[in-house]
């Protein structure tokens, strides 16, 4: 596990710029993949309640909700808590550790690509283990401190970008944090590589620039990609290829989390 020391910042107004209508709606592959993902939460529905950590424009939520669940969010961001709760859902301002919801409350918690962003993530993980209840699941994804991009591109990849991302993981560092705050049946596999990220690395190295990627251009560009793919049946056959061999090899550049408490 690598963590920065670079010191805790307040950034909850950094969040509110980053939303605005342009992102505040996402394509319609990522819903069709949003939907695929909360399928699979149906096995932990008992109390059919989802809390969302991070929810953001609240695409997880419309997939939860259309899926029958009572779903809530969670963000920093004011924009974004705005936002969803026009859409008509409950949500909290603020950090998880100042919600104060009750113990064992959740039959699912998520977290997509959190984690990096917080200062303390073995506490945030403490909390979620205590608002799930007994056999209820943990979802999350974030970025893979050892896949293939990190370990080709180093301190050059665009994940690599303090103070916004705080800390990344490798496979053993997020399991054993898991298993330390009592999750159980813990799968963690490794998918995704943005080819757009290496090949503009190859033509910067050619220049001998040493600067690394603007996060943003790797948002975009991996959106671009997942598109294409996604829309196209023998792309999608690939994708799903590579991702397999990314599974393999354990070199994917996301970590995708699923523990039980």
């Amino acid at each position: 596990m690598y963590t920065s020391i670079v010191p805790e910042p307040d950034n909850s107004e950094d969040y509110d710029s980053y939303y605005t209508e342009s992102n505040l709606s996402a394509p319609k592959f990522i819903h069709l993949r949003l939907d695929q993902i909360v399928a699979q939460f149906s096995p932990y529905r008992k109390t059919n309640r989802l809390l969302d950590i991070g929810c953001g424009a609240g695409s997880l939520l419309k997939a939860a909700n259309r899926a029958g669940w009572q779903a809530e969010g969670l963000d920093i961001s004011k924009t974004a808590i705005d936002h969803v709760r026009a859409s008509g859902f409950q949500a909290f301002l603020g950090q998880l550790s100042d919600a104060n919801y009750s113990g064992a409350h959740f039959d699912v918690v998520t977290a997509s690509e959190l984690l990096e962003h917080v200062p303390d993530p073995e506490s945030l993980i403490a909390e979620i283990a205590r608002i799930l209840r007994p056999g209820g699941l943990w979802w999350a994804t974030t970025p893979h401190a050892t896949g293939l991009s990190g370990q080709l591109l180093g301190l050059k990849w665009s994940v690599i970008s303090p103070p916004e991302h705080l800390h990344l993981f490798s496979i053993d560092g997020i399991q054993t944090l898991l298993l330390n705050q009592g999750f159980h049946s813990v799968k963690i596999r490794t998918e995704g590589v943005n080819p757009a990220e290496l090949l503009q690395a190859a033509r910067v190295w050619k220049k001998a620039d040493t600067g690394n990627f603007a996060g943003a251009d790797r948002v975009r560009t991996g959106y671009q990609l997942n598109e294409t793919f996604s829309s196209n049946s023998p792309l999608r056959a690939i994708k799903h290829v590579a991702n397999g061999v990314l599974r393999l090899v354990r070199l994917g550049d996301s970590i995708k989390i699923w523990a039980e408490r």
